[in-house]
């Protein structure tokens, strides 16, 4: 299954492992908290190198998958030389893919809504500069926009096959290595999937297309509605899914929130029927690299030269069945810690899984909001920025800086914090005040976030921050 044999463990041995010994990892009261802006929790230094890289097999072609991904939602981003607005820096996203491919990372995922629709073309561009063979490439059937607009059958399928052609314009090839149905299970569960793939033939279509190569492995990511994913393995004997995508942390193996699901549940049930797994959301979004000054000290303890951002990803790609774990690399440290991370991966210990299953069951005590930062709430129709000011308020729990009541002994210190970062990370008008709750935004979101009851709740706690009523 994978080069670094030595390291792999089976699924019974790893459960087994993280069961063990977790009453035994004391939990301790959180006091005194840290954010780490670089993203990575504080990086690893050192070589890093450039044969060493874990591989996974893939089971249909036997190809070798970088057990590190490149996940293209985050490229990096620079002004416009109009002055419209923000475009992808395309030179940055050159150095980036051109040092991946050059450290063993081969995988690379992206979307026709990535980057606010700009992530295919500028993949696409990078990639090229490359022989085909040397990398595979996974987009996506996002047509979870088109649906639910009043279409009929006949024109979502229509606007969907267009999508579709657009995304091979824009990556510039002649066929997908990976294809995937796009965050199946969100909206109204399995009516939504069966507008977006069923009533309108689109899914007998891409399955053709899949026959005549197009598309080499076709499958789907899943949020939401676990029906909609229990109903698609149902019938994995009439599709054949070659790969499932689904979202698999520390915290979400077993405490998934909202509507996700147990990634404990998914992953079992992909195994029994031999489908590999690609993990998305390894580290939440970004939360598990902006853990509490407590939660940081206990894993740096454990593995001082590594970052804490490495153990989520161990965490991921310990499991056999996971053919890929995607990281979305902005920045050229951040795929530099990743690649130490990969090259090649040390799979947890017992000691370690149970470490993180207590990590996880700390984290759950504070009220952080479970946003991921994946911007498909964007844009808010009326200029709020959605992510960032969620971005804010976990920051400020993450520090300690979100005061239960004027009473607490750092209460002046954590209100001015609160308060000045939100002006400073957040524009004026960009703030939770000004949303109307018109839940634009709630059916786009992965993670089920009731976004406007949580504007509320912060901008109500803002006020009373600004007016000390707390």
């Amino acid at each position: 299954m994978e080069k670094t044999d030595k390291h792999r463990i089976d699924r019974r041995e790893f459960l087994k492992r993280l069961g063990a010994g977790v009453t035994a990892v004391s939990a301790t009261t959180v006091a005194g908290c840290s954010f780490r802006d670089a993203g990575i929790g504080g990086s690893a230094q050192g070589e890093v190198p450039t044969d060493k890289m874990t591989y996974r097999t893939d089971p249909k072609t036997k190809e070798q998958i970088s057990l590190l991904g490149y996940g293209c939602m985050r490229w990096p981003m620079m002004p416009s030389p109009d002055g419209t607005g923000d475009v992808i820096d395309q030179e940055a996203v050159n150095r980036l893919v051109d040092y991946a491919l050059a450290h063993g990372v081969n995988y690379f995922d992206t979307a026709p809504p990535y980057c606010r629709g700009l992530s295919e073309k500028a993949t696409g561009t990078a990639l090229k500069r490359h022989p085909r063979n040397s990398y595979y490439l996974a987009t996506k059937m996002s047509n979870h926009r088109l649906a639910g607009q009043g279409l009929s059958p006949e024109e979502l399928f229509d606007a969907s096959v267009k999508m579709y052609r657009r995304s091979f314009e824009d990556l510039q090839t002649d066929y997908f290595d990976y294809y995937l149905l796009h965050i199946v299970g969100i909206g109204s569960g399995m009516p939504f999937l069966m507008e977006r793939f069923f009533d309108n033939g689109l899914l007998d279509f891409l399955l053709k297309e899949r026959e005549a190569g197009r598309i080499r492995h076709l499958g789907f990511s899943y949020h939401g509605d676990v029906k909609v994913f229990d109903y698609l393995l149902s019938r994995h004997d009439e599709f054949k899914w070659d790969f499932v995508q689904i979202q698999l942390n520390y915290v979400d193996y077993r405490h998934a929130s909202g509507m996700n699901f147990n990634a404990e549940y998914l992953y079992a049930e992909l195994e029994k029927r031999d489908i590999p797994a690609i993990v998305m959301e390894p580290l939440l979004g970004g939360r598990l690299t902006t853990l509490t000054n407590y939660l940081n000290g206990r894993l740096k303890q454990r593995r001082p030269e590594e970052s804490v951002a490495s153990w989520a990803f161990r965490f991921a790609g310990s499991f056999p069945k996971v053919l890929t774990v995607l990281s979305g690399m902005t920045y050229m440290e951040h795929l530099q810690d990743n690649i130490r991370t990969f090259s090649p991966i040390d799979p947890c210990t017992e000691e370690e899984l149970a470490l993180l299953e207590d990590t996880a069951q700390t984290m759950l005590k504070y009220p952080s909001v479970p946003c991921t930062a994946c911007q498909y709430c964007m844009p808010c129709p009326y200029g709020l920025d959605i992510p960032a000011i969620f971005a804010h308020y976990n920051k400020c729990i993450n520090e300690g800086n979100v005061p239960v009541s004027s009473q607490d002994e750092n209460y002046r210190k954590a209100r001015r914090a609160f308060l000045v970062g939100y002006d400073r990370s957040v524009p004026k008008l960009r703030q939770a005040d000004h949303c109307i709750g018109c839940d634009q935004c709630v059916h786009h979101c992965p993670q089920s976030i009731n976004i406007p009851a949580q504007m509320q709740r912060i901008n109500f706690f803002v006020e009373q921050l600004k007016q000390e009523t707390l």
